[in-house]
C-alpha cells in the first residue's frame, strides 16, 4: 500500500478549501506526539493510521473540522490525552466529533458482547448528533480493514463480519457507495477466502473477453451522441465480487447476470439523461423488465440514475447507468458529496436532508427511544433494518422501505399513524387481502380506511415485525382502554 506522508495530506486540503496550514499541522503534530511509540501490527508508526483516515476524507472534500477530528480520533481512547485538552487546542466541534467517534472501551461492562452493542449503538445513534461522525468511523473502518492482513485470522473473521453486518449497512443507508463497496469485497475476501478467489478469477476472465468489445460500443456511442449534440462521458464498469457473490447464491448463473457489465452514461442535465435513454434504445434491444427510472422515483438513500439493461455485443447483456454529474457525486458519496455541494454549510444539510428524506432514520430515533437494553437494540437493528430488505409501492409511487417479512400493518403504520389506526382493508397488486398478508418486493399497496373504525386489536401486535408499528399499535390500545375505564 502507497505511503502517505502529512505533506500529501496538506496539498489535498489546499486544492479544494482554503487552508490554516498552522492549524492542521498542529492537529497532526499533535496527534504524532501522543501516538509516538505506538505501533500497529503492520510494524509501522501508529500516527500512518489517522494520517490516512484524513486523506481518504480529504477526496471527499471534508470540511476542516471534520480532517481534524480524524487526525485526533483515537488519542483519547489509545493514550493519556482528553477532550478537554482537546477542545482547548482546536475547538468544541473537534472534541464532540472525537467524542462521538471514541469508543466506549473503559466502561464497567459484564461482558465483550455487551460492551460491542454498547459501542455500536453509541454509533448509529450518533447520526442524530452529527453525521460526520458515522462517516469518521466509516473511513476508519475502511482503512483498518484494508490493513486487516496484519492481524490473527480470528480477528480477521471478527473485524469481516463485523463490517458486513453493521458497518456495509450504514454505508448503504447513508449513500456512501464507493465506501460500502469495497468493505463488503475486503470482507468478502476474508470471510469466504476460496469463494473469493474464484468469482476473482471468473471476474477477470469475463473482463479480458469483453473489454475491447465494449469499448468499440463505447466508440460508436459517442459518435452518436455527438451527432445529435449531447456532452456526454462513459465509464465502463464491471460488477464487483461481492455483489456477484450475492447474485450468485439467489440461484442466478454468472453469464445470466444482466448488470454484470455496465457503463456510466454522464450527462449534463436531466433532460439529456432522457435522451440519452431514446439514443441507447433505439441503437440496441432493451430487456423491458430490466428498466428502473430512479430519477423520477430516486432510491431511500438519494440514489438517482437512470437504468436499462440491452442486448449488447456477441449477445451479451449490457447495462446503462444514465445520470448527471451530480448525480454521479451523490451516488459515490453519499452524504458525503455534501461537503462538494455546500461547503462549510454541509453539515447543516446534512442533518436536515436525513431527518426529512431519509426513511431509516425516523426508524433508528424510534428503536432507541424505545429499547433500553444495548444488546437488544443492536439485534432489532440487524433485523429491522440492516438485514434483508423490500421495497414496495404506495398508490402515489412512492417507494416505502421495510424489512423482509413486514405486512401490510407494518407497511400501514409506516406510511402514518392513521393510516393504521383506521385501517378496514388492504389491496396488494389489485387483489383484496388480509392484513397479516406478508409483502413482496414490487408490491403495489392501497390502505382503505375509515376514520370511524376502530379497530386495532392485540392480535395485530403477532403480526407486525416493525417495532414503530408494534408500539403504536399498543399506544392506541392503551389510550382507548383508558378512555373507556
Amino acid at each position: 500500500m502507497e505511503s502517505i506522508t502529512y505533506s500529501d495530506l496538506e496539498k489535498r486540503v489546499l486544492s479544494y478549501t482554503p487552508l490554516d496550514v498552522m492549524k492542521l499541522r498542529r492537529a497532526y503534530d499533535y496527534a504524532k506526539k501522543y501516538h509516538e511509540n505506538q505501533f500497529r501490527a503492520s510494524g509501522e508508526p501508529y500516527i500512518i493510521h489517522p494520517l490516512n483516515v484524513a486523506y481518504i476524507l480529504s477526496f471527499m472534500h471534508a470540511d476542516m473540522d471534520t480532517i481534524i477530528a480524524s487526525l485526533l480520533h483515537d488519542v483519547v481512547e489509545d493514550t493519556e490525552s482528553t477532550l478537554d485538552e482537546i477542545e482547548k487546542n482546536f475547538n468544541k466541534t473537534v472534541r464532540e466529533l472525537v467524542d462521538g467517534v471514541t469508543k466506549m472501551t473503559k466502561l464497567d461492562l459484564n461482558n465483550k458482547k455487551e460492551l460491542s452493542a454498547v459501542n455500536i449503538r453509541r454509533l448509529i445513534v450518533s447520526l442524530a448528533r452529527d453525521p460526520r461522525i458515522i462517516i469518521i468511523k466509516l473511513v476508519d473502518r475502511l482503512h483498518n480493514m484494508r490493513t486487516l492482513e496484519y492481524k490473527s485470522e480470528k480477528k480477521q473473521l471478527e473485524k469481516a463480519l463485523e463490517t458486513l453486518e453493521i458497518y456495509v449497512p450504514l454505508s448503504y443507508y447513508i449513500g456512501a457507495n464507493k465506501i460500502r463497496d469495497e468493505l463488503e469485497n475486503l470482507s468478502f475476501k476474508y470471510l469466504k477466502p476460496s469463494i473469493y478467489g474464484d468469482i476473482k478469477k471468473q471476474r477477470e476472465d469475463l473482463k479480458r473477453e469483453t473489454k475491447s468489445l465494449v469499448e468499440e460500443e463505447v466508440k460508436k456511442l459517442t459518435n452518436l451522441f455527438k451527432k445529435n449534440g449531447i456532452k456526454v462521458s462513459f465509464e465502463i464498469r464491471y460488477k464487483d465480487n461481492y455483489s456477484i457473490y450475492k447474485k450468485l447464491i439467489t440461484k442466478e448463473t454468472f453469464d445470466m447476470i444482466h448488470d454484470m457489465i455496465s457503463v456510466k452514461v454522464l450527462v449534463k442535465n436531466v433532460r439529456d439523461c432522457y435522451m440519452a435513454l431514446m439514443l441507447i434504445h433505439e441503437a440496441y434491444t432493451p430487456i423491458n423488465d430490466r428498466f428502473k427510472d430512479y430519477i423520477a422515483k430516486p432510491k431511500t438513500n438519494m440514489y438517482k440514475s437512470i437504468h436499462t439493461t440491452v442486448f449488447g455485443p456477441d449477445n451479451r447483456f449490457l447495462q446503462f447507468q444514465i445520470r448527471t454529474h451530480e448525480m454521479e457525486q451523490v451516488a459515490i458519496f453519499g452524504l458525503t458529496s455534501y461537503w462538494f455541494k455546500y461547503k462549510n454549510n454541509a453539515r447543516i444539510h446534512m442533518q436536515k436532508d436525513l431527518e426529512n428524506n431519509f426513511q431509516f432514520f425516523k426508524e433508528i430515533k424510534e428503536l432507541d427511544s424505545t429499547i433500553l437494553d444495548n444488546t437488544e437494540f443492536l439485534s432489532q437493528v440487524k433485523k429491522e433494518l440492516f438485514g434483508s430488505n423490500i421495497y414496495v409501492y404506495t398508490t402515489g409511487g412512492d417507494v416505502i422501505e421495510l424489512p423482509s417479512g413486514a405486512t401490510v400493518i407494518d407497511f400501514a403504520y409506516k406510511i402514518h399513524t392513521d393510516i393504521g389506526n383506521n385501517m378496514v382493508a388492504a389491496i396488494v397488486n389489485s387483489e383484496a387481502v388480509p392484513f397479516d398478508y406478508v409483502l413482496s418486493n414490487q408490491d403495489k399497496v392501497r390502505i382503505i380506511t375509515d376514520d370511524k373504525a376502530y379497530i386495532p386489536k392485540f392480535d395485530w401486535l403477532d403480526k407486525v415485525v416493525t417495532t414503530s408499528a408494534r408500539n403504536k399499535i399498543m399506544d392506541y390500545i392503551k389510550e382507548h382502554e383508558e378512555k373507556e375505564e
